[in-house]
């Protein structure tokens, strides 16, 4: 899995939902688009990421998204997602 194209995927879909007036709703959003479009291979490689470089390479506002709904994008990787 290429992080590089996983990460600009990842900005471009937070930068549809950044220009949403409610921050804590466009996380929402961008953590359900990743949940339901995204394999479970590429959210693994994404949380991987998160953390061995700490989501290097995010925008704000999906390192954000990521950080606060880890656990609904872990759902499926048939492991538990480690604690934030």
């Amino acid at each position: 899995m290429d992080i590089d194209n996983l990460v600009r995927m990842a900005n471009r879909i937070g930068q549809f939902f950044e220009s949403m007036p409610d921050a804590d709703e466009a996380s929402r959003e961008i953590a359900l688009h990743l949940r339901k479009f995204w394999e479970p291979r590429m959210r693994q490689a994404l949380l991987a990421h998160l953390d061995a470089r700490a989501g290097e390479g995010l925008s704000p506002v999906v390192l954000r998204a990521v950080q606060a709904h880890r656990g609904s994008l872990a759902v499926g990787l048939g492991r538990p997602a480690p604690s934030a």
